[in-house]
């Protein structure tokens, strides 16, 4: 119970943004006419905030298999890029390695990154835990969402803003807590420089790969170095 109550109070700053974040994503979909019953599923089995607010419009737009798979590529590459520092941590975790793989968003990262505080015989439930209660927070924002829209009217407009807006708190946030800023300033870097290069319309791919690329460097640098 003392991993579980650790897990809720760690999560909790996490909560503020997810329930919120879902209502707006609950609330759009309601608009684009899909219920809650399509909230919660693409909630439970989905579980990518960003990504969800660009499926309503792949949605209602009758977008291709194709067009999905390469948009959700796109999306979610930047997953890539975290998970490359998680791979040590998560090599052991056991029954836990497929939904902590699953739940690894960007904000579960930043409250996992510097976990290492805790025994190895609890670490890998309060991860679990922190996961879990960040999901069950989008999942219950979402389904709030629908219902909302479904009794309240609302203007859908300039809600989709409210992910970046996270995405900047995620990242003020982890450069705070964090004492290696090497990933951030990788990230930074690699994004102005690809979109000099390549412009808006076409530097988001090269500057994943570039950072990509950096990140695995420098992570066999350091393990070249032990």
């Amino acid at each position: 119970m003392e991993v579980v109550r650790k897990a809720f109070f760690r999560s909790l700053p996490v909560m503020a943004g997810y329930v919120v974040l879902g209502i707006g994503f609950g609330i759009m979909l309601h608009n684009a006419g899909y219920g809650v019953l399509w909230a919660a599923a693409m909630s439970v089995f989905i579980y990518a905030g960003s990504m969800q607010y660009v499926g309503i419009g792949l949605l209602t737009g009758g977008a291709s298999v194709i067009t999905t798979i390469i948009t959700t590529v796109m999306v979610n590459a930047r997953h890539l890029f975290y998970s490359i520092s998680m791979i040590d941590k998560y090599k052991n975790t056991g029954k836990y390695k497929p939904y902590l793989i699953f739940a690894l968003t960007d904000e579960t990262y930043s409250l996992l990154c510097e976990d290492d505080d805790h025994t190895e015989e609890t670490i890998n439930r309060y991860r679990f835990f922190v996961s879990l209660f960040n999901q069950c927070y989008w999942v219950a924002g979402s389904v709030i969402g629908s219902l909302l829209g479904a009794v309240l009217p609302f203007s859908t407009k300039g809600i989709e803003f409210s992910m970046t807006a996270l995405f900047i708190a995620s990242f003020a946030e982890q450069w705070i807590t964090s004492k290696d800023h090497i990933p951030a300033l990788t990230g930074l870097l690699s994004t102005g420089l690809c979109l000099i290069v390549f412009g808006a319309e076409r530097f988001l791919i090269p500057a994943m790969l570039l950072i990509t690329l950096v990140l695995t460097l420098v992570r066999k640098r350091e393990e070249g170095s032990r």
